[in-house]
C-alpha cells in the first residue's frame, strides 16, 4: 500500500514561529519524498477541498518560511463539535482526505486543536480509513500540558520582557512632569505565563514590573492600589503588567465584553484601560497604557533563537511520527536541564492534552501576588535566549519575509456548505 500523502493544516492565532515549523513539515516531507499539501484556513479549507499543492512551491519560498510570521497557509478559529453533534463533518473530511490519497494529517494549534486531533483520529478509526493524526503544539498562552513549553511561547515572552524594559526606560526619564503609572495589558485568558515573563526585564529590587496581575490571583483592588502608591512614592513611577484574563474573587473577568468567539471562550479585552483608569481616580496619577495585541505574537524580529528551533524541530518530530505509524500524539517538548538548558521531543497521547490548560504555578508567583520568583526566572530565562534575526533589505530597511506562490490542488468532490457559527 502507498505511503500516501500528508496534509498540514495551521490552527488559531498564529505566532512569531509558526511558519518555522509549516517549513519543517515540507522539507521533511521532500526528504521522505511525500506529497504535501496545505489545508487553506485550516480546518475550513480542509473541509472545503481547498488544498495548497506544495508539491511545486521553490525551495527559496519554503526555506524563508523559517523567519515568517503569521500562518502562510491561512489559519481559523472553527471548533469542530463532538462526533454525533458533527459527524456530517468529519465524514466530509475523511472524503477528502481519501480523495487526495491523504493518510498522514497535522493539525498545528493548541488546546483546541488537540481535540479536533483527537476526535478526527477516532472518526478514522470508526470509518476504517488509515489515517495516522499528530497534533503539533503551538500557543502563545504556554498552557498546553506536558510539554514544558509551547512553540510560540518563548518569542512572545522575550518580546514582552524587552518591551516592558524599554518602555519603563521611557517612563524613568518622564516621571518628574508627566506619566507615573504604566499599564501594559498581555494576552492570556485563563494562565499567566505570558504577564509573568515581563517579569524577567527586572533583575533587582524595585526595578520595573513593580506590578503584575495574573489570572491566577483574583485581583484585589486595595492590595493593588497601596502596592501602586507605595511604588510611586519610593521609586518616583511605577510599570504594572496586566493579563488580559484577571478576574475578580467572584470570578469575573474584569474586562468581560459579554459576548464569545468561535470556540466559546470569553471576549476580552480593555482590562489594560480599566485599571490604568482605576489608578487615576483613586489615586490622581497620569497614565498611560497600552494593548501589544497581535504585535506580541507576529513579532519575529525579536523572536526567541530557542523558540524558533524547537518550533522547526515539532515540525520535523511530527513528519517522521506519521511516517512511523504513530497515531494521536503530539511531540512534547520534554526539558532535560536548565543549566546548561538541554531539551528533547518525546511523543505523547492526544488524550492527555486535548482541553486541559496549564496553569501558571504558585510556585512561580511571589507570596504578595505581585511577582514572579526565583523559581519562574530558572524557567523562563532558557526560553529567550537567543536571537533568530530574519534577514533585511539593505534598501528598504524591512525584513524580507517569505512571499509565496500558492496553488489550490484540483476539487475532486461537490462543494461543501460550511453553516456560520
Amino acid at each position: 500500500m502507498s505511503q500516501g500523502n500528508l496534509l498540514y493544516a495551521q490552527s488559531g492565532g498564529v505566532t512569531a514561529v509558526i511558519n518555522a515549523t509549516a517549513c519543517a513539515v515540507i522539507q521533511t516531507c521532500r526528504r521522505r519524498k511525500v506529497g504535501v499539501f496545505a489545508a487553506r484556513n485550516g480546518i475550513i479549507g480542509a473541509l472545503r477541498e481547498e488544498l495548497f499543492d506544495l508539491s511545486g512551491l521553490e525551495a527559496a519560498g519554503t526555506a524563508a518560511l523559517r523567519h515568517t510570521p503569521g500562518g502562510a497557509f491561512g489559519s481559523c478559529r472553527f471548533k469542530l463539535k463532538s462526533l454525533d453533534a458533527d459527524r456530517a463533518h468529519y465524514e466530509r473530511l475523511i472524503a477528502v482526505l481519501r480523495a487526495h490519497d491523504i493518510r498522514h494529517f497535522l493539525y498545528n494549534g493548541g488546546n483546541d486543536s488537540a481535540d479536533t486531533s483527537l476526535k478526527i483520529a477516532q472518526i478514522a478509526r470508526a470509518l476504517r480509513f488509515p489515517l495516522n493524526v499528530i497534533g503539533v503544539p503551538k500557543t502563545v498562552d504556554n498552557d498546553l500540558p506536558v510539554t514544558d513549553s509551547c512553540p510560540g511561547f518563548g518569542s512572545v515572552a522575550k518580546y514582552t520582557a524587552v518591551s516592558v524594559l524599554e518602555a519603563s526606560l521611557d517612563v524613568a526619564a518622564m516621571h518628574e512632569s508627566s506619566t507615573k503609572v504604566f499599564v501594559m495589558e498581555v494576552m492570556g485568558r485563563h494562565a499567566g505565563w505570558i504577564a509573568a515573563a515581563a517579569g524577567l526585564a527586572g533583575k533587582r529590587a524595585d526595578d520595573p514590573p513593580h506590578v503584575i496581575l495574573f489570572p491566577e490571583i483574583a485581583f484585589d483592588e486595595a492590595a493593588f492600589l497601596a502596592r501602586v502608591k507605595a511604588t510611586v512614592e519610593r521609586v518616583g513611577w511605577c510599570t504594572v503588567v496586566v493579563s488580559e484574563g484577571v478576574k475578580n474573587a467572584d470570578g469575573r473577568f474584569l474586562a468581560e465584553a459579554g459576548t464569545t468567539d468561535a470556540f466559546g471562550h470569553a471576549q476580552l479585552g480593555g482590562v489594560g484601560p480599566f485599571i490604568a483608569q482605576l489608578v487615576k481616580t483613586r489615586l490622581g496619577y497620569k497614565f498611560h497604557w497600552a494593548v501589544p495585541d497581535y504585535l506580541q505574537r507576529s513579532a519575529r524580529h525579536i523572536a526567541s533563537k530557542v523558540d524558533a528551533e524547537q518550533a522547526f524541530a515539532v515540525g520535523k518530530a511530527a513528519v517522521e511520527y506519521a511516517l512511523a505509524g504513530r497515531n494521536g500524539v503530539m511531540p512534547a517538548i520534554k526539558r532535560v536541564s536548565s543549566t546548561p538548558f538541554k531539551w528533547k521531543l518525546v511523543p505523547v497521547p492526544l488524550t492527555t492534552i486535548a482541553n486541559v490548560e496549564k496553569k501558571l504555578p504558585r510556585s512561580y508567583i511571589t507570596a504578595d501576588g505581585f511577582g514572579i520568583t526565583p523559581a519562574a526566572r530558572r524557567y523562563f530565562e532558557p526560553l529567550i535566549r537567543g536571537e533568530d534575526t530574519p534577514p533585511y533589505n539593505a534598501k528598504s530597511g524591512l525584513p524580507e519575509y517569505a512571499t509565496l506562490k500558492l496553488k489550490l490542488a484540483r476539487k475532486k468532490l461537490p462543494a461543501y456548505r460550511i453553516a456560520d457559527k
